[in-house]
């Protein structure tokens, strides 16, 4: 049984099937993309000896030839050193305009592979599997693609959609617990910035989401799609709305890169962190009540998350470091840092309206 959230982007629209046991069925989703029988498949070593061997007898079923590329595991594999692994493997393989890349893995599987794809003879289709909660509710949607530099992270890239997401809840059982709750970061993000009825019934159902309740799990993938469709639709390339879709992500991307990217801080951790200090910003600001953050922060605690910069293992430096990090985000506009901050839960929006004194105090007291 699964469900279909579609993506209407006009010519470049796609669906995003969620359901289990979608990766043992793959040949048969993915068929009536090829033009010839043949994809060539980007997956990371830990991925590939759990999943590799069913997508691939999974595609041998529809009468489907692949060639894979296993690639180290961990966030330092988003660089120009595996970019350009990908690329010249793919040229390798003689992958055509008409051809299909299939990224097998997690996030970072999933922006390395899309941006090969979306440079690779100016533009391959690619069909994104993603193994990880995070994936499945975040990077895989939305067309989003690129790696990381010494600057910062996700600094280089494009955007290019994916032909097909196959989002398959059942691998989410092979994930280790810390990389399942880092994926529930981003969707308890969703309801923290536009649905305070989400945030309600996770707050009731994140434990047995978190446990293995597969309907649980299924809601929760399907309506974060929803939401993320929802706003890519409004706004594909983030001129405006789509820029609330990086709630906690000012906050996260200077504590990623202040802890090199590594697995001192995974990134819907930093996503958690960055939520809590959001609202708590907000409140500060007069923006919403004091019992608004508080009751993101229990939430939080209650599903074993991390929300203050104590909560991360080793030495951090000053807020002010933070703050300069902060000035290498995207998000950054004439010079001036862009927060998504809240009247509530469920109401973001987006300001550069924030003094940086605010921002300290804030990081401040988070750091004990």
């Amino acid at each position: 049984m699964s469900e279909t959230v579609h993506v209407d982007l006009g010519e470049r629209a796609y669906d995003i099937r969620i359901g289990d046991g979608l990766l043992a069925r793959a040949g048969v989703e993915i068929a009536p993309f090829l033009h010839r029988p043949r994809v060539a498949i980007v997956t990371d070593r830990n991925v590939a000896a759990l999943h590799l061997s069913t997508l691939r007898d999974a595609l041998t079923a529809e009468g489907i030839e692949s060639v894979a590329l296993e690639l180290p595991p961990g966030e330092a594999t988003k660089c120009w050193t595996e970019l350009q692994n990908v690329v010249e493997w793919l040229l390798a393989q003689k992958i055509e305009r008409r051809d299909v890349v299939i990224a097998l893995g997690g996030g970072v599987i999933g922006d390395l592979a899309g941006f090969a794809a979306a440079i690779l003879r100016r533009g391959v289709r690619f069909v994104q599997i993603p193994t990880s909660l995070l994936a499945q509710v975040d990077s895989s949607v939305g067309g989003k693609t690129g790696i990381n530099s010494v600057a910062g992270k996700n600094l280089v890239g494009a955007f290019h959609q994916p032909a097909l997401v196959l989002a398959d809840i059942g691998v989410l059982a092979t994930l280790p617990r810390r990389d399942l709750l880092a994926g529930y970061g981003e969707v308890v993000k969703y309801g923290l910035l536009g649905d305070a009825n989400f945030f309600a019934w996770l707050e009731v159902n994140g434990p047995l989401l978190s446990t293995g309740d597969m309907e649980a799990r299924a809601n929760a993938v399907r309506r974060s799609c929803e939401m993320k469709a929802e706003i890519v639709v409004r706004d594909e390339t983030e001129q405006g709305d789509r820029a609330l879709l990086n709630l906690g992500h000012t906050f996260c991307h200077a504590l990623e890169a202040t802890t090199g990217y590594s697995d001192r801080l995974l990134h819907g951790e930093g996503v958690a962190i960055g939520c809590a200090l959001a609202f708590e910003l907000s409140a500060r600001l007069g923006l919403c009540a004091q019992e608004v953050p508080s009751r993101v922060r229990a939430h939080l605690k209650e599903m074993g998350m991390k929300v203050d910069l104590t909560d991360i293992p080793g030495e951090l430096p000053g807020p002010e470091v933070l703050l300069e990090l902060m000035g290498q985000d995207k998000k950054v506009l004439d010079g001036k840092l862009r927060f998504v901050l809240a009247r509530g839960i469920g109401q973001s929006f987006v300001t550069s309206d924030v003094p940086p004194d605010a921002v300290l105090s804030v990081l401040r007291d988070s750091a004990g």
